[in-house]
């Protein structure tokens, strides 16, 4: 009745931005990941008829009531597919900043549906745990597998949705390097910006209109290892989603201005002939793709950057691992 599992977190080239559905969590235009070998997080979940409710512990502390009841959802869902009453002591630690833009929910949500389907003796899929963790968390489908991963758009009151794999983690060689600036969790949470930006940004339809077109671009890149094209369109992808999040009412700011140096980094590193791309979620934080080749010259301007605090240089990480 107890099980362990890792999962590392995911960085979408193209972006997932807006829900069909929000109830099912279904994602409003499709999306494409690179899972990541250094941001992990590893969960234990056993069930204990001793206890009278489910207790949960993040990053060593007590979970809000908030973070409490995500995961009890996700148990609930479990519990009835195998037929179990028991409650559950659940403890995970992100080895990264949580809830900072850096996609700790996709490995938190990823890690809590593979080690509590086994610690309930369900011999889930991988996508079936796809589709289980995306119900409580759209990002976390694509941590379920390695490499470069899809997550198909959803269209309202659909069943079970999956992501599925692209490629494995040694299709490419390529390194994305994390720029932490201001520390600290975001302000707005990625579902209350998605749902403020469908309903009140004037471009919110455009967005739902280009993003697709994206995905299919840097989905192609991926396949003919082409990072001059996938960098393109991933910062088209990027600055288009965070222009529906700007131009919301009222508006949400992800960036600082520590975000706009390490960006101008960036596109200086490309001036002296260097392919390196930059992209980010719903946070502060800045992340470049590049090939292994430029990884340690990428790092090094961006550790010089002003207000970056911190920098890791991640590849193409594995698949969810789960050990009973």
């Amino acid at each position: 009745m107890e099980a362990r599992a890792r999962a590392c977190a995911n960085i979408a080239l193209a972006k997932y931005w807006g829900k069909a559905d929000v109830k099912r969590n279904l994602p409003a235009v499709p999306s494409i990941s690179m899972t990541l070998d250094q941001l992990v997080t590893e969960t234990k979940v056993r069930f204990d008829p001793a206890l009278d409710a489910d207790t949960v512990r993040l990053d060593g502390r007590r979970a809000s009531t908030e973070e409490a009841a995500r995961v009890s959802t996700m148990l609930d869902r479990i519990r009835r597919e195998a037929k179990l009453r028991h409650f559950a002591r659940v403890s995970s630690h992100n080895h990264f900043p949580t809830a900072a833009g850096l996609a700790s929910s996709a490995s938190g949500f990823a890690a809590l549906a593979a080690a509590a389907s086994a610690a309930a003796g369900l011999r889930h899929s991988p996508r079936r745990l796809s589709a289980l963790a995306r119900a409580s968390s759209a990002s976390a489908a694509r941590s379920i597998y390695g490499g470069f991963v899809e997550l198909p758009a959803g269209r309202k009151g659909m069943g079970d949705l999956a992501a599925r794999p692209i490629a494995p983690p040694t299709h490419w060689n390529l390194r994305l390097i994390v720029a932490q600036t201001i520390p600290g969790q975001k302000k707005v949470g990625s579902t209350e910006g998605m749902e403020r930006s469908r309903r009140t940004s004037p471009f919110y339809d455009s967005w739902l209109d280009r993003a697709p077109k994206w995905c299919r671009t840097i989905k192609r890149a991926i396949k003919q290892r082409d990072l001059d094209a996938l960098g393109e369109a991933m910062e088209q992808s990027t600055l288009a989603f965070h222009c529906c999040a700007i131009t919301s009412n009222p508006p949400i700011f992800y960036w600082a201005p520590e975000t706009l140096v390490a960006l101008e980094t960036v596109r200086g590193l490309r001036e002296r002939g260097i392919s390196a791309w930059a992209t980010m979620d719903a946070g502060p934080h800045v992340k470049t793709l590049c090939d292994a080749s430029d990884a340690a010259r990428v790092r090094q301007a961006l550790d010089r950057t002003a207000g970056v605090t911190r920098t890791w240089v991640t590849k193409p990480g594995p698949e969810v691992e789960v050990h009973r």
